[in-house]
C-alpha cells in the first residue's frame, strides 16, 4: 500500500507541468497594450463625478445671458474704435505716450516694428503688442 502511494505521488509529480506567471499591465502608461486607452478613460470618466468649478461652459449660459454677453462685446468694440480713432485721427500709430483712463499706452519705433505698451496702472498687468514692418 505504501508502494502504491509512492508510485501515485511521484507519476503524478512527474507528469504535471508548470509554467511561469506573467504580469502584462492593462494601462499603456505602463507597458500596457495601447489599444486600451480609450476604454480606460471612457471609464475614468464615466466614474468621475467632480466637476470644475471654474469652468466656464456656453452650454450652462442661458439663451439671453449669451446675447446679452455678444452686445456687450459690440458696444465696448464700437467704444474703443471710436476712442482709437479720436486719438489717433486716421489710425496712424505715432509714437508717444498716451493715457486712456487708468492705462497708459506707449507707443514707439524698434527693430521688431511697431510696439505698444499698455499698462494698467491699478493693477499693475501689462501687455506688449508688436506690428510688424
Amino acid at each position: 500500500m505504501k508502494i502504491l502511494f509512492f508510485l501515485a505521488f511521484v507519476f503524478v509529480g512527474l507528469s504535471s507541468f508548470a509554467q511561469d506567471l506573467v504580469y502584462t499591465p492593462k494601462n499603456p502608461a505602463f507597458g500596457g497594450n495601447p489599444y486600451n486607452s480609450q476604454w480606460l478613460l471612457a471609464s475614468a470618466q464615466a466614474q468621475n463625478s467632480f466637476k470644475d468649478p471654474n469652468a466656464s461652459s456656453r452650454e450652462q449660459l442661458s439663451e439671453l445671458d449669451r446675447f446679452t454677453q455678444s452686445l456687450n462685446s459690440q458696444l465696448l468694440g464700437q467704444v474703443s474704435r471710436r476712442l482709437f480713432t479720436e486719438q489717433f485721427g486716421s489710425g496712424d500709430l505715432e509714437p508717444g505716450t498716451y493715457t486712456f483712463g487708468s492705462l497708459a499706452v506707449d507707443i514707439y519705433p524698434s527693430n521688431e516694428g511697431l510696439v505698444i505698451n499698455i499698462l494698467d496702472t491699478v493693477t499693475g498687468e501689462q501687455t506688449q503688442i508688436i506690428i510688424p514692418n
